[in-house]
């Protein structure tokens, strides 16, 4: 009965020394990895080091959203719908010579543009355009259509 329960210590003693090496094993590799090409400098250096870089790229990562929401904005301002419509607005010519293009941000403000061909000349026409409304001059019908047909600029 004793050597049975001698023989349980020894093997109870054995597994947990077994684990505990198996785990101060990993926590060495671990270490070891950490510290890897580092030969003068204490963990407590390398995770100080590491905190100090963590703390510039947070900064970093701050300014590159920052200036991102700006790109996204700034670009909101830029052309980003176009449209164009060839037509023939009078009998006597011939051809779709006549056209209107209209060239807008994505709240559809900017600029429509008509040229008018006729055989004394052509005649062209800007207008404003504000939020889909002409702001001095209101729009015909054809400009509405190619306003509401402008198309994303890709």
């Amino acid at each position: 009965m004793l050597d049975n329960f001698l023989f349980l210590s020894i093997a109870v003693i054995f597994v947990w020394l077994v684990t505990l090496s198996f785990f101060f094993a990993k926590i060495l590799s671990h270490y070891n990895r950490i510290t890897k090409g580092v030969s003068t400098k204490s963990l407590k250096t390398v995770l100080e080091e590491l905190l100090r870089e963590t703390e510039v790229n947070k900064k970093d990562i701050d300014y590159l959203k920052d200036y991102s929401l700006k790109l996204e904005k700034d670009g909101l301002l830029h052309i980003q719908k176009i449209g164009l419509l060839r037509f023939n607005p009078f009998k006597d010519t011939g051809g779709d010579q006549s056209f209107i293009l209209s060239l807008v941000d994505r709240q559809d403000t900017g600029v429509i543009i008509s040229a008018l061909y006729s055989r004394s000349g052509t005649r062209w026409y800007a207008k404003k355009v504000k939020n889909g409304k002409g702001v001095e001059y209101d729009l015909s019908e054809e400009e509405r259509k190619v306003l509401n047909g402008s198309q994303t600029a890709k």
